[in-house]
């Protein structure tokens, strides 16, 4: 029936990074981008001008500038990147009902049953005309029936376009393609697949079920059911509200600013490791200060997404820093992280963050092998002070 049918739509937004530099920098419109890093550094993004001399992200940036010594590397706006996806986010989340972040630029929107007061196709066209006018970037969308179809079809209407597939023409869309255009599938994967003589999702489509479960397992499973058209149209609504968090009450009241400073910073590292240990980053950073007499106050601050352990210690002491009402004995702190969103590739690609998420994750494996303890960074280690 007409009103069981799921409408789901996936907005992409187009080379994000490098939408914004150009954005702010309109010279660079027509012109091969990079974004990221000079030196040691990976490309974090690149415009589809630059995408034609074989450049793509993750390639380090001395490769991409040998096959394209004129391309312009910047990161001029990177400060700016988490304020234009919230500008995006709060344009969607002011015209539809359910909708889920996905990650910095990447959204799915459940437009079921809006067909009958705007018509869905024209609801989701002028959404997306919509978001560009107002913040001047491109963006694409899909609309499917389920969502890793939508995503499909927002690969294939790039740059800025939309592209719609119609509920029964499903199959039509998905069986021509080549199987490593399947979510997920990657080039480990595709080459599984083409050794048994699948190329295609129509070859997958064709094959029988207990052939593919013989040759993937669940995987094998998932991918048959992908084949005929068929997939999750769920949409998670409480990205938003998810949070991760930590918090102590001493068994002493204490105003000692370097005590409070050092707690900080144990809450802060044991939260970051759960963000990161969950692949996520935090967009907002709350700090719980209850003093002794148990008034309690809440202070937080939206920041450009990280999940990086410096930059949230810096931000938790500086919250803490303005709102302590100095002198006043505290008897809990806590640190929590909120407006969480996936970790992307392209989020961690930039030269020094890269770097310094692999060690935080390497720490973190540390931590995993040998107990917590183990691994501490020196502020958090109580000293004896031999001025006493």
């Amino acid at each position: 029936m007409e009103n069981n049918k799921k409408h789901i739509a996936h907005f992409d937004l187009d080379s994000f990074f490098v939408s914004v530099e150009i954005r702010n920098n309109p010279s660079l419109k027509g012109k091969p981008v990079l974004v990221g890093g000079y030196e040691r550094g990976v490309v974090a993004a690149c415009s589809y001008e630059a995408r034609k001399f074989g450049i793509h992200s993750a390639m380090p940036m001395k490769k991409a500038m040998q096959l394209c010594p004129q391309a312009i590397i910047t990161n001029a706006s990177r400060d700016q990147y988490s304020k234009y996806s919230r500008w995006v986010t709060d344009i969607i989340a002011s015209r539809v009902p359910l909708f889920e972040k996905a990650s910095i630029d990447e959204f799915y929107i459940d437009l079921s049953g809006m067909d009958k007061f705007f018509g869905v196709s024209k609801y989701a066209r002028e959404l997306r005309q919509l978001i560009t006018g107002e913040t001047g970037l491109p963006i694409s969308c899909g609309l499917s029936s389920a969502r890793f179809i939508s995503k499909m079809a927002t690969n294939e209407a790039k740059p800025n376009g939309f592209l719609e597939i119609p509920h029964g023409k499903e199959t039509e869309f998905l069986w021509p393609m080549a199987v490593e255009k399947i979510n997920g599938v990657g080039k480990q994967t595709e080459q599984q697949l083409k050794t048994f003589g699948l190329y295609t999702i129509g070859d997958i489509a064709r094959t029988p079920l207990e052939v593919m479960e013989r040759i993937g397992g669940k995987w094998g499973e998932s991918l048959w059911h992908k084949a005929q058209g068929r997939g999750s149209a769920d949409i998670t609504t409480d990205w938003e509200q998810k949070s991760m968090s930590h918090e102590n009450t001493f068994d002493t009241d204490y105003t000692d600013i370097s005590f409070l400073y050092k707690e900080l910073v144990r809450l802060t590292e044991k939260t970051a490791y759960s963000l990161r240990d969950d692949e996520k980053m935090t967009g907002c950073v709350t700090v719980k200060i209850r003093y002794s007499d148990f008034e309690t106050t809440s202070c937080q601050e939206t920041i450009d997404y990280t999940a990086l352990d410096d930059t949230l210690i810096a931000k938790v002491k500086d919250l803490f820093t303005k709102n302590w009402q100095k002198g006043r004995p505290v008897r809990l702190l806590g640190v929590r992280f909120s407006h969480l969103i996936p970790i992307t590739m392209q989020m961690s690609l930039f030269d020094n963050q890269l770097e310094k998420l692999n060690l935080f994750k390497a720490v973190d494996e540390i931590k995993d092998r040998f107990g917590k303890k183990i691994v501490t960074k020196a502020v958090t280690i109580k000293k004896e002070d031999k001025n006493k």
